[in-house]
C-alpha cells in the first residue's frame, strides 16, 4: 500500500470507520470520563510532579509534506518507546489537541529522530506550536517514508502508521518500522527529567 493509501487508512481509523489494512481489531475497554460531581483521583499538578521523576529520552517525530502542504511536519516528543520485535513496532503518544498530529495522520508515515545531548535548542524549536519548525534545520529524507531525518541525531526510525488507539487526552500511535539506523553511537542522549533537560 502506498503512502496515500496508508494516509487514508490512518484518517479512517481515527474516525473509527475501520482499522488500517493488516491491523487486527482488539477489544477496547469502555471509555469513561470523570463526571463533574466526581473528584479526579489524582491532581494534575501532583501527577506531573511525581511522573517527572522518570527520566525520558527526547525525540522529534517528523512527516513529509502532505497533499496541498508546502512544508514537512514535526513535533518534539518524549513519550516514545519500542513496542514489539516481531513484527518490529514502535509507539509514541501525542495530545489530542496537537495541531501537528493531523498532518502526520494524513501522511500515514513518520520518522522518529532520537536527539543527542547537544540538541536541546532543536527540541525547543519543535516544541513551539505554530512556529516555522524547520527553518535553518539540516535534514535529509528518510529512505522509505521520505520524512525529514534530522542531522546530528543519535538514531532514526522510519515508520508507517500501523494503528492508533485512544488513551485519555492522548492518542497512542503505533508505527511499523520500515528502516532504521544510528549516527554517533558514542554521543550522549538528550534526557528530560523534572521539567528540564539533563
Amino acid at each position: 500500500m502506498g503512502h496515500a493509501g496508508m494516509s487514508a487508512a490512518a484518517v479512517r481509523y481515527l474516525r473509527a470507520e475501520h482499522l488500517p489494512v493488516g491491523v487486527e481489531p482488539l477489544p477496547r475497554p469502555e471509555l469513561r470520563c470523570v463526571r463533574e460531581d466526581e473528584r479526579a483521583p489524582v491532581g494534575q499538578d501532583e501527577f506531573r510532579r511525581v511522573l517527572g521523576s522518570f527520566a525520558t529520552g527526547v525525540t522529534v517525530v517528523t512527516a513529509p509534506a502532505g497533499g496541498g502542504e508546502d512544508r514537512p511536519a514535526g513535533f518534539a516528543c518524549q513519550s516514545f518507546s519500542s513496542l514489539s520485535l516481531d513484527p518490529p513496532l514502535v509507539a509514541f503518544m501525542v495530545g489530542r489537541t496537537s495541531t501537528t498530529w493531523p498532518r502526520l495522520a494524513r501522511a500515514g508515515v513518520f520518522c522518529v529522530n532520537v536527539l543527542a545531548a547537544h540538541q536541546g535548542e532543536l527540541c525547543r524549536g519543535f516544541a513551539v506550536r505554530g512556529a516555522e519548525k524547520f527553518a535553518g534545520v539540516a535534514y535529509d529524507a528518510a529512505p522509505v517514508s521520505g520524512s525529514p531525518r534530522l542531522a546530528g541525531t543519535l538514531a532514526w526510525v522510519d515508520c508507517t502508521v500501523h494503528a492508533v488507539h485512544t488513551g485519555g487526552d492522548h492518542l497512542i500511535v503505533v508505527g511499523r518500522v520500515d528502516a532504521l539506523g544510528t549516527a554517533d553511537e558514542d554521543a550522549d542522549p538528550l534526557l528530560f527529567h523534572r521539567g528540564r533537560f539533563v
